[in-house]
C-alpha cells in the first residue's frame, strides 16, 4: 500500500470516527472502501459511455455484405 495524506473537514472526521467505531473498522479501511466504490462507479460509467458511443457505428455502412442472406444459406432445411 502507498501512504497518502488527505484533508477532511471536522464534520467528516467526526462522522468517520463514529462509523468506524460502529462497524469495528479503522478509519483508513473505511476510506479505502469508499475509494473502491467510487472507482467501481466511475468504471461502470466509462463502460456505459463507450458502449453508447459505439452503438450504431455501422448503421450507415454500405460496404457490408447482406448478413441475412449469408445466414439463410447456413440454415439447414
Amino acid at each position: 500500500m502507498i501512504r497518502t495524506q488527505i484533508y477532511l473537514t471536522e464534520h467528516q472526521r467526526a462522522e468517520l470516527a463514529v462509523i468506524a467505531r460502529t462497524l469495528g473498522k479503522k478509519q483508513s479501511e473505511l476510506i479505502r472502501e469508499a475509494v473502491d466504490r467510487l472507482i467501481d462507479q466511475a468504471s461502470d460509467h466509462r463502460r456505459k459511455m463507450v458502449l453508447q458511443k459505439a452503438a450504431g457505428i455501422w448503421k450507415d455502412r454500405t460496404d457490408l455484405p447482406d448478413f441475412d442472406k449469408i445466414r439463410s444459406e447456413w440454415d439447414r432445411h
